[in-house]
Order: C-alpha cells, then sequence, then structure tokens
C-alpha cells in the first residue's frame, strides 16, 4: 500500500520542480501551444478510460468540460479580489484558482453521474447518440442563459493556468488511468470491454462499473474546461461545440483504445503538426485530414494498439527497478493477446 502510494506521489515529486523550470524559461509564444497539448493530454486519457478501458462509445466530452470551464470560471470571478489571511497574494491567488478547479470536476463528475446512470444501459451507437445529445442540451442551455453570459459568455478570467497546473494535471490524469489500470477495478472494466455479457453473468455489476468510470472521465474533463478557460480568459459555447468532443475521439483512436501512452502520444503529435501546418493557412484542415487518413489506413489499430510504451520490444530490455507483474501471455493490462483479437487461445 505504501509502496503503491509513493510510485503514485513520485510523479510529481520529479514533475513540479521540472515544470517550474519550463515555466521560468519557456517563451511566451509557446504557452498557447504547449497548454493546448497538455489539455489534449488530459481530455485523451480521461475519455480513453470510457472508450478504450470500458469499450463504450461516448461522444460527451465536450459537454463536461463546459460543464467545468463555466463552474471553475463563476467561482474565480466570484473570488476576484478575495485575500486568504496569513498567505501572500499569489499564493492566495493559487489556492482560489485550486478551489475553482476543483469545483468545476466536481461539478462535472455529477453531472457525468446524471447522465451516465441512465445512458450506460445502452450500448454502441445508442450511447454515442445520448452522450452527443447530452453536450448540445449543455451548450444550447448555456447560449440561452443569461447568468452565463449566454452566446459572449464569461469574460475576464484572471489568467491563472500556467505551466505547472497544467504539466500537474496531465500527470494527474495519467496517473489516474495507471492506477486504475492495474487495479480490481481497472480489470472489471477490461472485461466489460471484451464480453459485456459474461463479465454480468460472472457477478461484474457492469453498469456500476461504467457509471464509474463515466463520472471519472467527466471529471477530468471539467479539469480540462478550467484550463482551457484560465488560458485563453474567457469561455463561450463556441469552445465546446460537437467538434470538440470528436477531436478527442480522434485522439484516442489513433493513439490506440485502451493505450494510456498512446492518447499522450497522440495528443502530442496531433496538436504540433496543426501549428507546424499553420502556414498553410486554407489547407492546414485538408493536410491533417489526409494525415489522419493516412495512420488509420497504416495503422487501423492505433499508433500502439492496445499496448503501452513500455510493452515495447526496446522497452522491454531496459532493466526496472521492479517489474509489473504482465498478464497471461506478458501482456499489458490494456493489452488482449490472441490470435482472433478477442481473448482466449489460439
Amino acid at each position: 500500500m505504501i509502496r503503491a502510494i509513493l510510485r503514485s506521489l513520485l510523479p510529481f515529486l520529479v514533475g513540479a520542480p521540472l515544470l517550474a523550470l519550463v515555466q521560468a524559461y519557456l517563451p511566451g509564444d509557446y504557452f498557447l501551444i504547449v497548454s493546448t497539448i497538455a489539455i489534449n493530454v488530459v481530455l485523451a486519457v480521461s475519455l480513453n478510460v470510457v472508450n478504450g478501458f470500458t469499450g463504450q462509445f461516448s461522444l460527451g466530452h465536450a459537454g463536461f468540460m463546459a460543464v467545468g470551464g463555466y463552474t471553475a470560471a463563476k467561482i474565480s470571478l466570484a473570488l476576484v479580489g478575495v485575500h486568504l489571511p496569513f498567505l501572500p497574494d499569489a499564493v492566495s491567488a493559487q489556492v482560489s484558482f485550486a478551489f475553482a478547479l476543483a469545483g468545476g470536476m466536481g461539478m462535472a463528475a455529477v453531472a457525468g453521474f446524471i447522465v451516465g446512470m441512465p445512458s450506460l444501459r445502452l450500448r454502441g451507437d445508442y450511447l454515442a447518440i445520448v452522450t452527443l445529445g447530452f453536450g448540445e442540451i449543455i451548450r444550447s442551455l448555456i447560449e440561452n442563459t443569461s447568468m452565463l453570459g449566454s452566446a459572449l459568455g464569461l469574460q475576464g478570467l484572471p489568467p491563472r493556468t500556467n505551466i505547472v497546473w497544467l504539466g500537474l494535471s496531465a500527470i494527474a490524469t495519467i496517473v489516474m488511468a495507471r492506477r486504475l489500470a492495474v487495479s480490481t477495478q481497472g480489470r472489471a472494466l477490461f472485461a466489460i470491454r471484451e464480453d459485456e455479457i459474461a463479465a454480468e453473468a460472472m457477478g461484474v455489476d457492469t453498469t456500476g462499473y461504467k457509471v464509474r468510470a463515466f463520472t471519472i472521465a467527466a471529471a477530468y474533463a471539467g479539469l480540462a474546461g478550467g484550463l482551457v478557460g484560465h488560458a485563453i480568459q474567457l469561455v463561450t459555447p463556441n469552445m465546446f461545440t460537437f467538434i470538440r468532443s470528436f477531436e478527442v475521439v480522434v485522439f484516442v483512436v489513433l493513439g490506440g483504445l485502451g493505450s494510456i501512452t498512446g492518447s499522450v502520444i497522440s495528443a502530442l503529435l496531433l496538436g504540433t503538426a496543426l501549428e507546424l501546418l499553420r502556414g498553410l493557412q486554407q489547407y492546414r484542415m485538408v493536410v491533417y485530414a489526409l494525415l489522419l487518413v493516412a495512420l488509420m489506413l497504416l495503422r487501423p489499430q492505433g499508433l500502439l494498439g492496445t499496448r503501452e510504451l513500455w510493452d515495447l520490444p526496446f522497452f522491454r530490455r531496459l532493466p526496472r527497478l521492479r517489474p509489473v507483474a504482465p498478464a497471461s501471455g506478458g501482456a499489458s493490462p490494456t493489452e488482449v493477446r490472441d490470435e482472433g483479437g478477442r481473448g482466449g487461445a489460439g
């Protein structure tokens, strides 16, 4: 137990000082690029918990992102000018921002639970339609609610998002997904993904586990919404359209359904590709789409499939302090190895 806690804390202990150095020396022109990539990592890895681990198909991630973003924005605007006693101004501002992000995550998690309870009894395309409808309902409600700024959104947010917050948020999402994958609950999610009927017959509470995964993913989508709003200092309904949900699904599918590191790599690659293609102006999205088509034709299972980066032959040869016990056949917890690709020996 203690070893597991230390392994979860180690990325934060190592990453925090490194992120502080990057923040000190990174040119300001690169901030939006880095923030976009980090937020994409949070979104892709969190959606992978639902689409990859559990085998469901959700298209409502932008809706949860909107719930978290607007909640964090309202809390931040309410706390402007509020100073916590016995704390320096800079520290007080960061504590207020942490409170706003926590509120956004909590509200998005509640929305995920409310949507997930009835909708996750559905499967396949029906679930995709329900989650897509939820995202559009949220956006329409925001556009017609004056308290939320209507179509203009909320502006004048304090610029709280920085490299440290972005990096720690990405690390927290990755650690969450990894710890979930190697846990008992993670095994239950993979069982649901491979054969939901068989898992239910073995006593797995399929609906309960799916709702938990959905709620966790929604919470981290809310975190991403809070970060992006405080990075550009505004939130508007147009930031959370269906296209945004589709982009996150592309990250997950391209990286490989169920692969945490695959989602991270795809978010890095696609985020960088969009910036490199910016000079092509109106042809940028055409070239971007052609790259996606080529990758799907060459690697229909995604960049890493269901494997993780450390399952590749090169990384397997590297020494480890304490190897993680592999699944049957030497696969990672997120991988199913067989000739038919569904589980069971060939």
